[in-house]
């Protein structure tokens, strides 16, 4: 390790107790600061934003936005305090299995944290991003591995949010950036990082997954890396509104070129559906896009023609890919259509991911059994949807539901996966290869636990309890307590 990365990783161990004991207020009031000093340099980053990555002014400063306000959405969390989860079972020598000791629980920050930033997210996945922003709200200091496809936009904003940190009173190693594929794997296998999040490519994260769980100690490593994103729509959807539907599909398919984790991939639908013309017209207005760089565009091309010349595929909306002198592409949307059959034959070169504008229909004949389909075809996914009819609900739907969500972290009814709502409820995450760890999401306050272990007290005098567990509660955290006589046995009531 050079002397550069030790030193990176002793100031993360060292900020990693005094952080961790912050007082939950002035942790959020850190974020919220990071976030004003975020949204005050908007002009500059998104002006760099822009240059490297290509993707449009609009999706930018929406994304900035959208970095913000879960900064704040955070802040909110860690100040509640519910986050800590602090239960509390009282001393109670007439409980049902015999006398109970005082018993206090509540969650503890892992320690330091490798982020590995993600290139189709320059802003929300990225330097402060969820998995930052979470892992910070968790009192966790945060080792940030830069990704190389927007250097300059890395190097900008995480000045920005150390500065913040440091000017709301955050102690030094809070936040730290390091560059270089090399250096990222050095400092993950480091024993005095605790954990690791990363958002790329299947192989990519495989491979950093490895890394964590072959370490002398392995660390919880949390990865988002490949879906499918399936769509099943039924014909009496299509005779309520197929119109509605095939522009929402395009918009889906065609924003930020396709290169959206949650891009729908697959649309089962009905065959002799008749929505060729119709997407074929919605293709063709889309302008052209630059991808993010060339390496993307050249595995784009190259996927792109392999799905193109799989037996039984034909082309709705042949789109095309213009590659310059640099390897930089531009694409407009690419949507083919392929018989349920000819996808099972031919799965190898049609059923896996398309990192762009691409996506395929696949035509189901009447009567197949959506519900018994799914496990033979689709593994994990981040989400599915479901497009019926306004009041369609037979037994075949909700099998299909059910499955469902056996394969993915989201069910969508009516809607389109691309667009993932930053609230306390959203689950972004899903079975493997979606994930490396299907128990947790990256957007939504829950992304906090990912970073916390539980710890119990028994039997601690009240001076030597954290401040969350005291009886006091200097903190003025939620506590859920079990006062002693308050449960004689479980289940007596229920008859």
């Amino acid at each position: 390790m050079t002397p550069e990365l030790e030193t990176i990783a002793a100031n993360a161990a060292a900020a990693a107790r005094p952080f961790a004991d912050t007082n939950p207020r002035d942790r959020a009031k850190a974020l919220v600061a990071v976030a004003d000093a975020l949204e005050a340099n908007a002009d500059s980053l998104v002006e760099v934003g822009m240059a490297e990555t290509g993707l449009a002014e609009a999706r930018l400063r929406g994304e900035l936005r959208r970095t913000a306000v879960q900064l704040r959405m955070f802040a909110e969390a860690v100040a509640d305090g519910a986050y800590l989860d602090v239960r509390i079972d009282q001393a109670d020598p007439a409980f049902a299995l015999g006398p109970r000791p005082d018993v206090r629980r509540y969650l503890v920050p892992l320690g330091p944290v490798v982020n590995f930033a993600a290139s189709n997210f320059p802003f929300a996945f990225s330097v402060a991003g969820g998995d930052t922003a979470s892992a910070l709200a968790a009192g966790c200091p945060v080792i940030l591995k830069g990704h190389p496809g927007h250097p300059e936009l890395t190097e900008r904003t995480a000045a920005i949010v150390a500065e913040a940190l440091a000017a709301a009173g955050m102690p030094d190693g809070v936040f730290q950036v390091v560059t270089g594929q090399q250096e990222g794997v050095e400092i993950l296998e480091d024993p005095r990082v605790k954990a690791g999040a990363f958002t790329g490519s299947i192989p990519a994260g495989q491979f950093l997954a490895g890394i964590a769980a072959a370490r002398p100690v392995p660390i919880p490593f949390f990865g988002e890396l490949g879906s499918l994103n399936p769509v099943f729509v039924t014909q009496a959807a299509l005779d309520e509104r197929a119109d509605e539907i095939v522009a929402g599909f395009v918009t889906s398919v065609s924003g930020s070129a396709g290169q959206l984790c949650t891009k729908p991939g697959f649309v089962f639908v009905p065959a002799g559906h008749g929505l060729e013309q119709g997407i074929a017209d919605a293709a063709a207005s889309v302008a052209p896009h630059r991808l993010l760089n060339p390496r993307i565009a050249a595995g784009y091309a190259e996927r792109r023609e392999a799905v193109l010349a799989a037996p039984g595929v034909r082309a709705v909306a042949e789109g095309r890919v213009e590659l310059d002198g640099s390897g930089q592409g531009w694409v407009t949307p690419t949507i083919v259509a392929v018989s349920l059959d000819d996808l099972a034959a031919g799965r190898d070169e049609i059923l896996e991911e398309s990192f762009g504008p691409l996506s395929v229909l696949v035509e189901v004949a009447p009567g197949t059994d959506l519900a018994a389909l799914v496990p033979t075809l689709l593994d994990g996914n981040l989400t599915a949807t479901v497009h019926a009819a306004a009041g369609e609900d037979a037994a075949e739907l909700q099998a299909l539901v059910r499955v469902l969500t056996e394969h993915a972290g989201r069910v969508l009814f009516g809607g389109w996966p691309t667009g993932v709502a930053v609230t306390p409820a959203m689950q972004h995450g899903g079975p493997w290869p979606a994930t490396t760890n299907d128990s947790s999401t990256s957007v939504g306050t829950a992304a906090i636990t990912r970073f916390l272990r539980p710890v119990a007290y028994q039997g601690a005098p009240e001076s030597l309890l954290p401040e969350p567990l005291q009886t006091a509660n200097p903190w003025g955290v939620p506590q859920t307590i079990a006062a002693a006589g308050e449960s004689t046995g479980w289940g007596d009531d229920l008859g």
